[in-house]
């Protein structure tokens, strides 16, 4: 994957596009349109397209395999628990499209009536087939998706997208720019590994002007289901994410627990809050998943009141 180059000037920068380091970046005319150059059409397209969705929300993570794709599809299914709220989840990782089997799908793009999907997996012959193409084709799929699919009256359009900080964030960011975005939720496991990476994301954040929601440290610790007894699977050496949030500034959202019952719901095409309503793991989702609503100013059910960002 072609990444942006160490000394990115960013992608609102008046040099974005410009400058010595972007000649032969994938994302060049993408950020210049930007700065100065002709503004790509699409932009407008898609703010005209995005008009019906209230609230979109980025999921990223900087390394891959902590859990990110698992939150987007639970924070998906957890908002749509209420019939009265209309969800949608984009899956923007083009080359790892693990939502449909995540989600039960086969071919089908609606879980239930108010929760829709769309990803490239939908797209492709057989769940084996490799995606394997270049910046400017993935912008184009991005593109597609976000202007082309008729998204309708959404209240949470919920965009999972690849780990790190390369082709598919710049794109998605400058394609919503005008829509509005309300902000990404950062998604780490306990290990430093885990949170050098994530301190990354939130450099990426702030070039580009995206608001973050917070982080949500996953696979914090196993609650054994038979005396309760906590243990640190992945030890914090430096002491997590609550340190690093504390440092940079950032929200913690909370901590969800690792539970075999997740990796079995998901394999499954199943949603974990069904399948283990009662387990500390569903218990600290559903706690993250109304700050992520407080943010956002929606009510957490149709009978409380809106709260104010």
């Amino acid at each position: 994957m072609e990444e942006a180059p160490r000394d990115c000037p960013g992608a609102d920068s008046a040099q974005a596009g410009r400058g010595a380091s972007c000649q032969g970046c994938p994302n060049q005319r993408l950020c210049a349109s930007g700065a100065g150059a002709a503004p790509d059409p699409a932009v407008e397209e898609i703010k005209e397209k995005m008009k019906t969705v209230r609230h979109k929300i980025l999921v990223l993570s900087g390394k891959g395999g902590v859990g990110k794709s698992t939150f987007s599809a639970h924070l998906a299914h957890g908002l749509a628990e209420d019939e009265n709220t209309q969800v949608a989840l984009l899956d923007i990782d083009i080359c790892g499209p693990s939502i449909p089997k995540i989600m039960g799908l086969e071919g089908e793009q609606y879980v239930e009536d108010n929760l829709g999907v769309m990803s490239v997996g939908f797209l492709l012959s057989s769940p084996d087939d490799a995606v394997i193409w270049r910046g400017p084709k993935k912008n184009g799929m991005i593109k597609q998706f976000l202007r082309d699919v008729d998204w309708g009256d959404l209240d949470y359009l919920i965009v999972d997208t690849p780990p790190g900080t390369s082709d598919e964030h710049l794109s998605v960011v400058q394609y919503l720019a005008a829509a509005h975005i309300d902000g990404a939720v950062l998604i780490t496991t306990p290990q430093e590994v885990s949170l050098q990476d994530v301190r990354k994301e939130i450099n990426f954040c702030h070039k580009v002007k995206l608001p973050i929601i917070g982080v949500v440290e996953n696979m914090s610790g196993f609650i054994c289901p038979k005396c309760k007894k906590e243990s640190q699977i992945f030890p914090p050496t430096t002491g997590g994410a609550e340190v690093m949030c504390r440092d940079l500034a950032v929200p913690l959202l909370g901590r969800v627990p690792l539970d075999p019952h997740i990796g079995k719901s998901c394999d499954k095409g199943q949603s974990f809050f069904t399948d283990a309503p009662d387990s500390p793991a569903t218990l600290a989702y559903r706690s993250i998943i109304h700050r992520i609503q407080e943010f956002c100013g929606l009510p957490r059910s149709k009978e409380e009141e809106p709260i104010s960002c």
